[in-house]
């Protein structure tokens, strides 16, 4: 892997929302790896460039706000010539319960305008996603409102401990051996 973008939206008033899943998983990797992310304006994103044993990559946690994370990420992969099987984007997920994380290669976007638009701008919905659960409101309506409010303190400390498996396999996932990175992570 090559890129590993965390999607969640800048700003002190969505910080601790369930919509910066993404980026709370790349803060908690970067704290366990001793990684350091800076605003590179030209990326428009906090980034850095890791080396960990044999392998090379790019933590990137896009600064353009949800809706725009495309572009964030498309800047870093046009310059570096990183192709999209070569990333993978963490990000909240409606369709999972809190405590739950999975992993998935391409497939549908659920919604989520983030990867629509990282799809968008790549021109392919083909690229690893590590799907962080924070439950759905119910009601179709209520989803803007659920996704830019922090959850409550139980599902929070759900949803750390999905941060927390899935970060357990980040071996797996850096070495690009996902079959039994999703053996190890679907069967908690």
């Amino acid at each position: 892997m090559k890129l590993i973008v965390g999607l969640g939206n800048p700003g002190k008033e969505y910080e601790n929302t369930r919509h910066n899943a993404g980026f709370h998983w790349i803060d908690c990797l970067a704290d366990e790896i001793n990684a350091t992310l800076k605003l590179e304006t030209r990326f428009h994103g906090l980034c850095t460039r890791v080396s960990q044993g044999d392998n090379d990559f790019w933590l990137l946690e896009p600064q353009t706000y949800m809706n725009r994370s495309g572009q964030s990420v498309a800047a870093l992969c046009h310059f570096y010539k990183i192709q999209p099987n070569e990333i993978v984007v963490v990000h909240d997920e409606l369709d999972l319960q809190p405590g739950i994380a999975k992993l998935k290669w391409g497939g549908g976007l659920g919604g989520h305008n983030g990867l629509k638009d990282i799809a968008a701008k790549l021109g392919t919905k083909d690229f690893w996603r590590l799907r962080i659960g924070i439950g759905h409101p119910g009601h179709r309506e209520a989803v803007v409102r659920f996704v830019l409010h922090p959850p409550s303190k139980e599902e929070t400390g759900l949803i750390n401990e999905a941060i927390e498996n899935s970060l357990q396999v980040w071996p797996l996932i850096a070495k690009g051996d996902f079959q039994s990175a999703m053996l190890k992570l679907h069967s908690k």
